[in-house]
């Protein structure tokens, strides 16, 4: 396997959202929208985990509740301004935090390393998902978990109405994409078996549905072995 640095793209585009870091904190009501499906991905949770995209650090209190003494808990945030958010989140909380300013294309971690991988309303803003949902499956052990809680394109005229709205969400958003069939994408994927997935009722037009689930890593050789 090559070394995690020789996987990155030379000039890959900084991330940094300062504005939407800053406003997201005031005026997303996050326990009230989704804290129920967080405790659902967080539940029994134990062994190394990834947090993919820790953003502000909203996974960690309801991490920090269901942890196990062994938990080993790892996570990547990009962006600067999310990242110092979710490090002051992680040094008020019980749980110790590994914080990497990694990017979910190009994970720093070798094969097989973890038992569950958390997607949290983050394979919107990845800008190359497959390559991404790739390194998930890579890291992860086989029979691993990949817990996921994310909003979806939605169907007839809303999803004509998400495409039309994406270019101007995305720079709103940080760089939140409406239309992506994150679920379809993640099923296809040959790696994964599913076992559960399932539509939520939270969420608020552009961007819906919301959908959770849990997905198997498969019992087969490690993606780089093969390659």
């Amino acid at each position: 396997m090559a070394p995690p640095d020789s996987r990155r793209t030379m000039g890959e585009r900084r991330i940094e959202h300062p504005i939407f870091a800053a406003l997201y904190d005031r005026f997303v009501p996050d326990r009230f929208l989704v804290g129920l499906h967080r405790e659902y991905l967080t539940a029994d949770l134990a062994g190394r985990v990834l947090d993919l995209g820790a953003g502000n650090g909203a996974m960690i209190p309801y991490a920090a509740d269901a942890a196990d003494e062994g938990l080993e808990y790892h996570a990547i945030e990009p962006d600067p301004h999310m990242r110092r958010r979710a490090a002051d989140v992680a040094a008020r909380s019980d749980l110790r935090v590994h914080l990497r300013d990694d990017r979910a294309e190009s994970l720093p971690y070798v094969d097989d390393a973890f038992d569950v991988a958390l997607s949290s309303l983050v394979f919107c803003t990845i800008a190359d998902p497959d390559p991404a949902l790739d390194e998930l499956a890579r890291v992860l052990r086989p029979g691993g978990e990949l817990r996921f809680l994310e909003h979806v394109r939605n169907d007839g005229w809303r999803a004509r109405a998400q495409e039309r709205l994406t270019p101007l969400w995305e720079r709103a958003a940080g760089g939140c994409q409406l239309h992506r069939e994150t679920v379809e994408r993640f099923v296809g994927h040959d790696a994964f078996e599913v076992l559960e997935i399932e539509r939520t009722d939270v969420g608020l037009f552009p961007a819906t549905p919301v959908v959770r689930g849990r997905l198997r890593r498969r019992q087969v050789p490690s993606l780089s072995a093969r390659s």
